[in-house]
């Protein structure tokens, strides 16, 4: 073999060695893995809901009596002062049935004053009885008879002040059906719905079957927004919170709130597999002039702070099976799973048990388990999922965004 053969030689022997040791050392680097460090940094926890807007104060108003509406003088969106005219019920047969029963009444009253003048003569014809037995004038039977007469008349001018009073309760009761025909404003307001048109029949209310609402009165000066909150947030919501409420009708602003009642029972929807979810209702503090009862609205709450909370990112938290020792077995009660995150410790996975605490938008807080300054393992999902414990890691930067779509 000739000399320059043999440099080739040597030469490509050498190469190969240098590809196959750096493929050896690529594999011992381990498994490509996102990091984040575990910092201090103030923390805003928060719980977002949906629903709608409406007016803290609203009356709907139903019918007391079943009739025609004859009169309709408002309109939606007419503003109205207590005591306002708004519609009548056709007001004929109640006017009817009063007249009659205060008909009724006078008659009776006429009958009263003949049963008193009665009972007034048959106490004086008992008087002079009694003078005249006295005196032995009259028979004890005569004398029994004006006793019997005089015991009829009272009687008699009784009942007729009872039936009296009857009449009475009917001509008051006359008079409130009456007074059912004419609807005027209960509040100062805007008419935010009307239901019912001039000519149409209103209904009245049959047993658990509400009746018709004819019209919907609104205190626009006082907003709210009533939310619906899933189960798993409900208990971090309390009275007096401050939030902060964006409506669809109004984009790119926002409404600072306070919670002012938060529902203690579900609310019942038809769907049988519906989420859980809780009323909170949440007062606007700042609501616009042209705002309407109905519009969709989203709010976050803010259900608690901390100016220097240890956090992690969210997707670095994972549960895992605990493990027991040879011999022992779960408790009853005794939790299955652990919560904890993967440290990246000397280029090798360890599994840390942590208790978190506040939930922020991208962040946990962390109460225990870690110190500060620990490198925490964040992605990818499929190796965090995978990872058992002691797996050699090396860092990986996250492709840019531009970068990973022209990839």
């Amino acid at each position: 073999m000739t000399k320059k053969k043999k440099l080739l030689a040597i030469g490509g022997g050498i190469a190969l060695l240098l590809v196959v040791g750096l493929a050896a050392s690529s594999g011992d680097k381990g498994l490509g893995v996102q990091l984040a460090s575990v910092e201090r940094e103030a923390l805003q926890a928060k719980v977002s809901a949906n629903g709608k807007v409406q007016a803290v104060t609203k009356v709907d108003i139903s019918a007391n009596m079943m009739g025609k509406v004859t009169r309709l003088a408002v309109r939606e969106g007419d503003e109205v002062k207590k005591g306002q005219f708004l519609m009548e019920i056709d007001p004929s047969r109640s006017r009817a049935t009063t007249a009659g029963a205060e008909a009724s009444m006078q008659a009776l009253t006429q009958d009263l004053e003949s049963a008193k003048a009665r009972f007034a003569q048959s106490k004086a014809d008992f008087s002079r009885a009694e003078r005249n037995r006295k005196e032995g004038i009259i028979s004890q039977a005569d004398f029994e008879l004006q006793r019997t007469n005089l015991v009829t008349a009272e009687n008699s001018a009784l009942s007729a002040q009872r039936r009296l009073d009857q009449a009475r309760a009917g001509v008051a009761e006359a008079r409130v059906s009456l007074n059912y025909a004419t609807i005027t404003a209960p509040m100062d307001g805007v008419v935010t719905a009307r239901r019912i048109e001039q000519g149409e029949t209103a209904v009245i209310g049959v047993q658990n079957q509400p009746g018709t609402v004819l019209l919907t009165i609104s205190d626009m000066s006082k907003i709210e927004a009533e939310m619906e909150v899933d189960e798993a947030s409900i208990p971090s919501v309390k009275l007096g919170q401050e939030a902060q409420v964006r409506i669809d009708a109004y984009p790119n602003q926002i409404f600072q709130g306070e919670v002012t009642e938060v529902g203690g029972s579900p609310i019942v929807k038809a769907g049988v597999n519906e989420a859980i979810k809780f009323k909170v209702k949440v007062r606007i503090k700042n609501p616009p002039l042209t705002i309407k009862p109905g519009l969709s609205a989203q709010a976050d709450i803010f259900t608690g702070s901390r100016p220097s909370a240890l956090a992690i990112p969210y997707q670095s938290l994972v549960s895992r099976e605990i493990k027991l020792k040879a011999g022992e077995s779960f408790k009853p009660g005794q939790p299955r799973e652990e919560e904890g995150v993967w440290l990246f410790k000397e280029g090798k996975a360890e599994f840390r048990h942590v208790k978190t605490g506040l939930l922020g938008d991208m962040k946990v807080e962390v109460t225990e388990g870690l110190q500060g300054g620990e490198k925490v393992v964040t992605g990818p999902q499929r190796v965090l999922r995978d990872l058992k414990g002691s797996e050699k890691l090396r860092e990986e930067k996250k492709p840019a965004r531009d970068d990973a779509k022209k990839s």
